[in-house]
């Protein structure tokens, strides 16, 4: 019998072994938790600097998108043109900023005039003021200049707004999709009309704000006013928008020899806030 207890009891001990108590099994499944903690904490480590970095580099690159929006809000264009000729590299930095902005409009303007010229007939020649990448051209069939302070691709003209290589009278519709941004925007006005053919069209697209008195912003009426002193006649003007508004104008066909003095509205710079 007492053979067979202890037997029994050997049994026993080889079950409790086998089979580890809370007690003994507590500290295996601790130390896996930590081990499993340690890690993610490892990989959460190395991921903060990153994002981190991504973050502060974004915040640079958009400090760097609003000062130079500043600037070509607040210069002549022959200004901002020799500033890009000393720092061409910041051109991409501007327009990367400006295809980030854009992003948050509902609704962009170079698409509203795409379609405008699309129900047009493709012979039309155009000429796109401040063209950025060139997106208008690839987007219609039709022949167009495309004009801008920095020539990054091969059909780009790099040149003034208000001094362009085009010949007078040679191009059925000027563009500005939001491009009148020096503070001698009349001058490119100017340009558009020398190079537009008798009856062609200008249209502008221009961010709503700089056209709103409420907010500091020029009066829409005194400015399309001045254009048509200029030389032109209003077809349609559309607020629809909210982000942009749209004007369509016509070249007159008997133009004066002489400019009388022209009374051009201010327009407000549109400044993005410092973060």
């Amino acid at each position: 019998m007492k053979e067979e207890r202890r037997s029994r009891k050997r049994r026993r001990g080889k079950v409790r072994r086998k089979f580890s108590t809370p007690d003994s099994e507590g500290p295996s499944k601790v130390s896996g938790v930590n081990q499993c903690s340690a890690s993610n904490m490892a990989i959460s480590k190395t991921k903060k600097p990153s994002s981190f970095l991504d973050k502060m580099k974004a915040r640079l690159s958009g400090g760097h998108f609003r000062m130079l929006n500043e600037k070509l809000y607040t210069c002549s264009g022959d200004e901002a043109l020799n500033y890009f000729k000393e720092n061409p590299e910041l051109f991409n930095v501007y327009h990367a900023g400006y295809q980030e902005q854009m992003l948050h409009w509902p609704e962009q303007p170079v698409n509203t005039i795409t379609k405008w010229l699309k129900d047009h007939t493709p012979s039309l020649i155009v000429a796109d003021f401040g063209c950025g990448d060139a997106r208008l051209a690839r987007s219609v069939k039709n022949k167009v200049w495309s004009l801008d302070l920095v020539a990054n691709d091969p059909s780009v003209i790099a040149c003034d707004m208000s001094n362009t290589p085009l010949e007078c009278s040679s191009v059925d519709v000027a563009v500005f999709c939001l491009s009148l941004m020096g503070i001698d925007y009349p001058s490119f006005l100017k340009e558009a009309r020398r190079v537009l053919k008798p009856r062609g069209w200008l249209l502008i697209a221009e961010v709503k704000s700089r056209l709103d008195p409420n907010t500091g912003g020029a009066d829409p009426n005194k400015f399309l006013k001045a254009i048509c002193e200029l030389g032109f006649t209003i077809e349609s003007k559309d607020f629809s928008n909210k982000m942009f508004a749209l004007f369509y104008l016509k070249k007159k066909e008997k133009q004066n020899s002489v400019d009388k003095e022209i009374n051009w509205p201010e327009l407000k710079p549109c400044i993005y806030k410092r973060r």
